[in-house]
């Protein structure tokens, strides 16, 4: 069943509307492949001019390299008909009919809580949203979000380094991962948990995936978590997906002149609920917590989550100082971080490149 509805997501115009519209239809999905040309209208739309393609789909060469390079890169396939499937997110709306994973999926992922927020963030996001993934981590509470720079990051960082599970859903196919330097972050999530999406493996990162991507994110999760967001972003569709979905949404509070607070600030004043710790979610949704806390992973362990995720010490220990200090010049940074003068213009270009730190005039840097 769930290769019938591989072939059936290859198919341009067709989507996971249609799709799950078609298994709403027959018990067995041959079925669909046998349906006359007008009952496959009936169901589709007029609109959707690819009845032929609903045909031979299964035979076409794109659906064999597919198929191919899936068996080869080890993605695992679950379709919205298997008991595997996550069961928050079989009941939304309109769940994608098959998702492509690496890692692993288990039924303690119903206890799940998504952190979500500003690509370009503070260092007082980085570090509320790495702790309170931490915390969730540590009371075996499932923490998903989206693998993209920033908060989402963070948000991975926090529970790979508390020994917690994660799952990052990507708005793009496996062999597109997005962003490029997320691949070491995605080896290491898979080890704790799972990257998943709905997108067959040469999607493009393009930029409407993203809005539909977030659909998936509050969809497996219990409540949203938002930690910094401007009023209008990606974080916010993904509370107004959040929201359609019966889903708690919580809002960590920002400084009132920072753009990236405007829309958690927000969120506050229209009866989000605000956010110190991670008491502040778990009382409100009905998760299962263990007795016993995650073990904690030894001191290499989290050594490389810190890799994985691009950040280190000395990252850390720039963005503390400019939170405080911006705009500040590269010798007084060398001087305040302990980091040797020569060495210091790699640590900012890796964290400008993240869109973390910005180069102003005069040798001087600042918040991104």
């Amino acid at each position: 069943m769930c290769l019938d509805i591989a072939a059936l997501n290859l198919i341009p115009g067709l989507g996971p509307r249609r799709v799950m519209s078609l298994l709403g239809e027959v018990r067995d999905t041959e079925e669909i492949f046998r349906m006359p040309d007008l009952r496959l209208l009936e169901i589709t739309g007029e609109r959707f001019d690819g009845i032929e393609r609903i045909r031979s789909v299964r035979e076409s060469a794109e659906y064999a390299a597919e198929m191919a390079y899936v068996e080869k890169a080890g993605i695992k396939l679950v379709c919205c008909k298997d008991q595997s499937y996550p069961e928050l997110l079989r009941n939304i709306y309109d769940p994608p009919p098959v998702l492509y994973y690496k890692g692993r999926l288990c039924p303690g992922d119903a206890n799940a809580v998504a952190i979500v927020g500003a690509r370009k963030c503070s260092f007082y996001g980085l570090q509320m949203a790495e702790r309170l993934a931490s915390g969730l981590a540590e009371r075996g509470v499932t923490v998903v979000s989206g693998m993209a720079r920033g908060i989402d990051s963070a948000a991975h960082r926090g529970a790979l380094k508390a020994g917690g599970r994660t799952i990052a859903v990507m708005g793009s196919g496996f062999r597109h991962v997005y962003p490029s330097e997320s691949g070491k972050l995605m080896r290491a999530i898979c080890e704790r948990g799972a990257v998943v999406t709905e997108y067959s493996s040469d999607t493009l990162p393009f930029r409407g995936n993203f809005p539909r991507r977030n659909r998936i994110i509050s969809g497996m999760a219990r409540g949203v978590v938002v930690v910094e967001a401007a009023r209008k972003s990606g974080a916010m569709i993904t509370v107004d997906m959040a929201l359609e979905q019966g889903r708690e949404v919580f809002a960590v509070p920002g400084r009132a002149d920072f753009f990236t607070s405007g829309g958690t600030n927000r969120l506050i004043q229209n009866g989000a609920k605000l956010v110190m710790d991670v008491d502040d979610i778990l009382e409100e949704l009905d998760v299962c917590v263990p007795a016993e806390p995650a073990e904690k992973c030894p001191e290499d362990s989290v050594r490389g989550a810190e890799k994985a995720c691009g950040m280190g010490e000395e990252d850390h220990r720039i963005l503390e100082i400019l939170e405080t200090e911006a705009p500040a010049h590269i010798d007084r940074l060398s001087e305040r971080a302990g980091i040797d003068r020569k060495m210091l213009p790699e640590v900012l270009l890796r964290l400008e490149i993240r869109g973390l730190v910005k180069a102003l005039a005069g040798k001087k840097y600042g918040l991104g």
